[in-house]
């Protein structure tokens, strides 16, 4: 019987039955599972356990004429940029952002817009469940110069998130 060259003489006697270092190598290895399986445990606990830092910043004004410009700076931190409700602020709330794709979806197949236009500019204050969405009526004023362009920014959001409904 011809020996391979690769062989080493830890392997040879492993190769004759000696099957004692096995069964302690497996045993050690079994002792590091259990003693490790906790402390993975722990520590995917405490990634869970820690949120999202929201900053609040100055709401800056964006082109009042196109609604997708003003979803992607004002709504998509919370939204998501497809407004389904998974933006990066998202994971840091109680309660997961309203996922916007499903409005019609929800109110029997038909956009509720006057419902948007209501919830953006405050005619509806707080509808949308906690403080921590915030009220746009007066954040949109405050970048708005005249009525007319509150109620262009107002209207341009509401047409675009209808263009987000899915079936």
């Amino acid at each position: 019987m011809t020996k391979s060259a690769f062989r080493s003489p830890m392997d040879a006697g492993c190769a004759v039955g000696n099957t004692q270092g096995r069964r302690s190598s497996q045993a050690g290895a079994v002792r590091i599972a259990i003693l490790l399986v906790p402390l993975l445990g722990w520590f995917a606990l405490s990634a869970q356990e820690k949120q999202t830092e929201i900053r609040k910043v100055p709401v800056s004004p964006v082109s009042p004429n196109s609604g997708k410009q003003m979803f992607a700076h004002y709504c998509a931190a919370c939204h998501g940029p497809g407004g389904k409700g998974d933006g990066p602020a998202a994971p840091s709330f109680k309660k997961a952002p309203r996922d916007l794709t499903r409005l019609a979806h929800d109110n029997g197949g038909k956009y509720p817009a006057a419902h948007v236009t209501a919830t953006l500019s405050m005619q509806e204050c707080c509808v949308h469940g906690s403080k921590v969405m915030p009220v746009w009526g007066p954040l949109l004023s405050s970048v708005s110069g005249s009525q007319a362009e509150l109620q262009m920014r107002i209207s341009s959001l509401v047409t675009y998130i209808e263009t987000l409904q899915v079936p």
